[in-house]
């Protein structure tokens, strides 16, 4: 199978959170969303958004792996889900995400010339009262070494004392995050109604508005806590990797306009058959390495066979060759999952920050690029591996070492370079790559292009309406979603005009209607509303399950 995957490169990130802004515009900039992030920045170390997420003794996210060796919800079974599915007490509050507000700017244009300056009281978006503004989806931006905030992260657990809290003696770094669009979805595996699906062709995890009964289990199930609620319509909605742009070989809008040019999008090719046992070994150090050996190799003439007996197109099966993803993952070995303990297998992979290393060397006053003081300064972080360990790996501190000597490796390599001076090859043959691989790795992460970062195939065109109307069950959870019965699929109506079509009927009257009453009264499909052309506003009827007229 196929799956669209990205990459982070933390080093380039400066925190200026345009990913999170022009997300914000483009997805949830509507009411009943004012606290949703489908992408956010957050601080490490810090608490993230919501608040304490990766507490999943709190949360109750994920999988876990029974004694048998089966996976099964960290949340409990089918069994216990019937048992409170009209109370699920495991989400965060809004106190966990923050309480949206505005200001009032009527305030600073309306008034009069005085002594004192005025002033613009925040106010609540969801209450519209006065409020005293006490956290936000980033509160503690740029205090990641701050007492008040650092030793509260989770990751820190059992590090404590290896890290020191004084607020110059440490340092922070920036980690944008977005849904992880995963091999193997807990989320999906949750969903009561079988509202979330995998797309088979591209691996994106999407809800259906029309099965999304609001159980809210999804939320709880999901481990990264980026499947969110909105109040206003009664449905839980997601990260979509922005799908109509990628169908049409666009980048996501927040890989768009990222101001360090820090993230990466390609296609990877991977074994399907394989990720239930990758995502069930033993030991969680075992589930980085396990989850990459499900990748194939598209060089492989037998992967490019089983890819085209697959269904996999031609053009696919070359951008995949050429991904970026792929080189990062699999050829360089330089990017990780993020918390692949969860057993979601993510795809959505990082390269650790290298750059609070530099900066340690430099204020010694010895060559920060020199590749020996530079290996040496990485055992000695002040924040140390471990705590990336924690984040990347599962706690397995080897294979984040690898990747930050590699590069320090190629800093060392490349400054060789820069300068005139001859290349030395025992820089690259010390961390088990070749000079030209290097130069090759350093041309991608710092120089390369628009369409070096970004190699996305086009959906095609007899896939079209294949790609609307798909709804695929997840193909590895023995929960799976959509399945028949009490509380499942069949619990709900059912979707009574294909997708494609109603989309046209309903831009069609949303052109020619005066009101929005008016478009509900004259639709043909009787009220029911489509999310993606509601502005927010008001209460159309057929919004909520059940009000619609027969």
């Amino acid at each position: 199978m196929a799956q669209m995957a990205m990459v982070m490169n933390l080093d380039k990130c400066i925190g200026c959170h345009t990913c999170s802004v022009t997300c914000k515009q483009a997805w949830t900039n509507r009411t009943g969303t004012e606290y949703v992030w489908f992408n956010n920045v957050e601080t490490r170390p810090g608490l993230g958004y919501p608040r304490r997420y990766e507490d999943q003794e709190e949360w109750q996210g994920g999988w876990v792996r029974k004694g048998n060796g089966k996976l099964t919800l960290r949340s409990g079974s089918r069994l216990k889900k019937l048992a409170s599915i009209f109370s699920n007490p495991k989400l965060p509050t809004i106190e966990d995400y923050y309480e949206p507000w505005t200001y009032d700017y009527e305030t600073l244009l309306n008034s009069p010339q005085q002594k004192n300056f005025p002033v613009a009281q925040p106010h609540s978006l969801i209450s519209g009262k006065k409020m005293n503004v006490s956290w936000s989806a980033n509160w503690d931006d740029d205090l990641g070494g701050a007492p008040q905030y650092g030793p509260k992260d989770v990751m820190l657990k059992g590090i404590e004392d290896k890290v020191k809290f004084e607020f110059e003696q440490t340092f922070m770094f920036y980690l944008p995050r977005i849904c992880e669009h995963c091999l193997n979805p807990s989320c999906a595996a949750s969903c009561p109604s079988g509202a979330i699906y995998k797309r088979t062709e591209d691996g994106i995890v999407l809800v259906d508005q029309d099965k999304c009964r609001g159980w809210r289990m999804c939320i709880s199930g999901c481990p990264y806590k980026k499947v969110y609620f909105n109040h206003k319509t009664g449905k839980a909605e997601k990260c979509t990797f922005c799908y109509p742009r990628i169908e049409v070989g666009i980048p996501t809008v927040c890989s768009e306009t990222c101001v360090g040019r820090l993230r990466y999008i390609g296609l990877m090719l991977y074994d399907a058959d394989a990720v239930l046992a990758a995502a069930s070994v033993e030991n969680e150090t075992d589930l980085y390495a396990a989850q990459r050996n499900v990748f194939l190799d598209p060089e492989d003439p037998a992967v490019q066979r089983a890819a085209e007996h697959a269904g996999i197109p031609a053009d696919w099966i070359d951008a995949a060759r050429r991904s970026p993803v792929k080189r990062l993952i699999l050829d360089y070995q330089v990017a990780l999952p993020l918390h692949p303990e969860y057993r979601t297998m993510p795809m959505v992979w990082y390269i650790p920050p290298l750059s609070p290393v530099v900066d340690v060397i430099k204020d010694t006053g010895h060559d920060a690029e020199d590749q020996g003081n530079l290996f040496a300064a990485i055992d000695t972080l002040r924040i140390p591996v471990e705590y990336l360990a924690n984040l990347f790996t599962a706690g397995d501190v080897a294979p984040v070492n690898g990747v930050l000597k590699k590069l320090a490796a190629m800093r060392s390599y490349m400054r060789d370079i820069n300068l005139g001076r001859d290349p030395r090859e025992e820089i690259p043959g010390s961390v088990g790559m070749s000079g030209e691989a290097m130069y090759e790795m350093f041309r991608l992460l710092a120089i390369a292009k628009y369409a070096d970062r970004y190699v996305i195939p086009t959906a095609h065109a007899e896939q079209a309406h294949a790609l609307e109307e798909l709804a695929t069950d997840c193909p590895v959870s023995e929960f799976g979603g959509g399945e028949q019965g009490s509380f499942g699929e069949g619990s709900g109506r059912g979707n009574l005009t294909p997708v494609a079509v109603e989309n046209f009927r309903v831009l069609k009257e949303a052109q020619s209607a005066d009101s929005l009453s008016e478009l509900a009264a004259e639709n043909p499909l009787r009220g029911r509303v489509n999310l993606l052309n509601w502005d927010g506003k008001g209460l159309p009827e057929g919004i909520f399950p059940g009000d619609r007229k027969e």
